[in-house]
């Protein structure tokens, strides 16, 4: 599983699209938001919004970071015109939030709400189930006043008796007679939050500060963050979201490239490069599969050496595991690591459902076939592990095409756990560092 977060403007809008699944009739939740990115055309933007001339309107980054208010970054109660012009002046400037430098490229713009009260709730899964956290007393120093938040433990096989029953003992004991105006409302939100919250895979969800109007729910703040391993699941419930880049992280054009190849394909093609400099590379199989990789070379102390992170799964074309292997391997073979080691190339994965491992594993051979010379002059040890769909005749033809091309190779199917091939290629580099001593 890997927690994927999302822009505050798509948790808004994925909350307002289900809103009448999770929520009784009398809550109430209309959706105003619009997101701008430097594509975006302000001048005529509300003439597909009009409420954006008709309302007082609060614009913010919306980019992946925190505490926006403390750092100014949140042009609140202003009109359309003042709004416009304070974007222009943001757009692609540079900022430094938390020691962290980047460039402003997104935000959201909603109408302004006038509230007196400012209510926290959040949710978050844990190994043993998923935790509610609430608290009358929300707002941007929700930090300081943690002591006023209360939660509560939902098991992971938890009825629908005992959610609504811990759900009702969490409100209950946060929500006091002070609050008693608004104690049914939240508890009709956070029942049926937390329903949206399991259904559609999220892994984190907090709404701080939000607020109601008579029978209308306000979120003014949303942090979320998406299982992106559901995707096959649930992805179509999801709609049309994306996942950003860290804020202050610019994607590579590699990076750039599989995102485009992802985006046309019906399979799933991700990368991140980490640390271009690093030995251990990865071409793995699967959206679980690369968590369980990353957290091995982790565990093992070498996550400073971990090349890149990605997945490619969803039974690819060979074409396209060809364009995904080719651009590893460009990357992989630019230069020579300057310590003398080499390279390490884990070809890996699960047992797959439904993917071709043979079709798939020709595409990496095409690859390494074109990169051959490049991969022995930066010196590669290469090790495969796999399973699934015709994985026998995979691994007897990249273990030949390696042979064939003076690539060492071991090669290994399912009878070997998938985290044995990380602890054995790390242990040979331990080996060759050691020798170096």
């Amino acid at each position: 599983m890997a927690q994927r977060p999302i822009r505050e403007y798509h948790a808004k809008k994925m909350l307002a699209n289900h809103w009448e699944k999770y929520m009784p009739e009398n809550l109430k939740y209309q959706f105003k938001a619009v997101l701008i990115s430097p594509e975006t055309d302000l001048e005529s933007l509300p003439k597909e919004h009009p409420w954006l001339t008709e309302e007082l309107l609060v614009a913010k980054p919306d980019q992946l970071f925190g505490k926006r208010g403390k750092h100014g970054l949140v042009f609140a109660k202003k009109r359309w015109d003042e709004v416009k012009r304070w974007i222009e002046e943001k757009m692609n400037s540079e900022v430094e939030i938390s020691g962290v430098k980047g460039r402003l490229t997104h935000f959201i713009v909603e109408p302004f709400v006038e509230h007196d009260r400012e209510y926290y709730l959040a949710m978050t899964m844990e190994e043993e189930g998923d935790r509610v956290y609430a608290s009358p007393w929300g707002g941007i120093y929700i930090e300081e006043n943690w002591d006023k938040v209360k939660d509560v433990l939902i098991p992971a096989l938890a009825t629908d008796d005992e959610i609504d029953k811990a759900i009702e003992e969490l409100i209950s004991s946060t929500f006091t007679a002070e609050f008693q105006e608004d104690k049914e409302k939240v508890l009709d939100l956070s029942k049926g939050l937390y329903r949206f919250f399991r259904d559609l895979h999220y892994t984190y969800l907090e709404l701080n500060p939000f607020t109601f109007k008579g029978e209308y729910f306000f979120p003014m703040d949303t942090v979320a963050r998406l299982d992106d391993t559901a995707a096959f699941l649930v992805g179509k419930l999801w709609g049309d979201i994306e996942f950003p880049a860290p804020f202050g992280r610019v994607p590579t054009p590699e990076e750039k490239f599989i995102k485009e190849l992802d985006e046309k394909s019906g399979a799933s093609l991700k990368l991140t490069v980490l640390n271009p400099d690093g030995v251990i590379w990865t071409l793995v199989a699967g959206g679980g599969a690369s968590v369980v990789y990353a957290d091995t070379i982790a565990d093992l102390g070498y996550a400073h050496e971990m090349a890149t992170y990605g997945e490619y799964s969803g039974n690819p074309s060979t074409t396209e595991t060809y364009l995904y292997a080719k651009t590893i391997l460009d990357l992989m073979t630019r230069k020579k690591d300057p310590k003398g080691r080499p390279k390490i190339l884990l070809i890996g994965g699960a047992i797959a459902n439904f993917t071709d491992v043979a079709k798939t594993f020709d595409g990496i051979i095409m690859a390494l076939r074109e990169y051959a010379d490049k991969l022995k002059e930066v010196g590669v040890k290469i090790y495969v592990r796999r399973g699934g769909p015709n994985y026998q005749t995979g691994l007897k033809k990249i273990k030949e095409a390696c042979e064939k091309l003076g690539l060492p190779i071991e090669v290994y199917g399912p009878e070997l756990h998938m985290t044995n091939i990380v602890r054995m290629a790390i242990e040979e580099l331990k080996k060759y560092e050691n020798a170096k001593v």
